[in-house]
């Protein structure tokens, strides 16, 4: 039978996994967003769709990059806890 600790364990794992998949994109959106701020900012810019397209476009690259990288992570994860299944059911 699985344990308390074991369940937290299994969701501490889970957590961390989910931080380190999305912080690549969320840092790459974090740089884009504060370039055209700072571009905004310099030339009194003040259309909201100018932050949004580049953004919208470099995550979407930034996704075809990182997307092997992010399945890889997130299947052996899966099958880490597929594998030991059989161990929470005694």
């Amino acid at each position: 039978m699985i344990t308390e600790g074991q369940v937290m364990d299994i969701a501490r794992e889970a957590l961390f996994l989910i931080i380190k998949v999305s912080a690549p994109l969320l840092l790459i959106s974090l740089i884009v967003g504060l370039i055209v701020s700072i571009f905004q900012t310099i030339t009194s810019i003040q259309e909201q769709t100018l932050t949004f397209v580049p953004k919208i476009i470099i995550v979407f690259l930034g996704m075809m990059l990182l997307g092997g990288w992010i399945l890889e992570n997130l299947s052996s994860f899966i099958i880490e806890l597929w594998s030991n299944f059989g161990l929470y059911l005694r």
